[in-house]
């Protein structure tokens, strides 16, 4: 028997499960601040808006074709946004950025609550949405090495795992289960990193 059989056979597939490794192959590089951490985060969306199509999660299907572009944009940031092109370095977000992006998650967050909850064969459409805009804000935050984005990661790992439970993927809740872990684990580092630049 083969893995891809033992995994159908248990629930899982083997799409999940390679999407699940490059995924957490590449939330460590995010924690270590390595570069690397963008090309295998496009690796990684591209197998999971497969997996999310595959499974009526709409919000978060659209949501990889975003991770692609911001993982395109990370990687350009990460090298050259700084002063002169240079590199970035962490920093804390602005009170204005903050408002800004509550502003921008409120619309976005009912924008797609009220059009994928009309569209046939959708799962949890609210809570769909909702993990989408906000795990949207935490990304484009981690483009820029905001160090919140690693605490709004926290939070939304916490409701992703208990929603890929409900839709019985298993390997992807586990996979979030990890994610929350290398989240706290990126916070502290990054924490570390803004102390030693301050």
């Amino acid at each position: 028997m083969t893995v891809c059989l033992w995994l159908t056979a248990h629930g899982s597939s083997c799409l999940e499960a390679v999407a699940v490794i490059f995924g957490i192959i590449s939330v460590y590089l995010g924690t270590r601040q390595n570069i690397w951490s963008w090309p295998t985060a496009l690796v990684n969306v591209a197998l999971f808006f497969a997996l999310f199509l595959e499974s009526g999660l709409y919000s978060d299907t659209g949501l990889q074709i975003v991770y692609f572009v911001l993982s395109l944009y990370g990687w350009y940031e990460w090298l050259y946004g700084g002063a002169g092109r240079t590199a970035i370095t962490v920093t804390r977000t602005s009170r204005k950025t903050w408002t800004v992006l509550a502003g921008i998650g409120v619309v976005v967050w009912a924008l797609l609550g009220t059009i994928t909850s009309r569209l046939p064969g959708t799962a949890l459409p609210y809570v769909d949405s909702a993990t989408t805009t906000v795990s949207l804000l935490a990304q484009w935050m981690m483009t820029r090495k905001l160090i919140e984005n690693w605490l709004i990661w926290i939070a939304v790992d916490v409701v992703y795992v208990g929603m890929f439970i409900y839709k019985g993927l298993y390997l992807t809740a586990f996979n979030y289960g990890i994610y929350l872990v290398l989240a706290v684990m990126g916070y502290i580092a990054w924490k570390r990193s803004l102390a030693a630049t301050a």
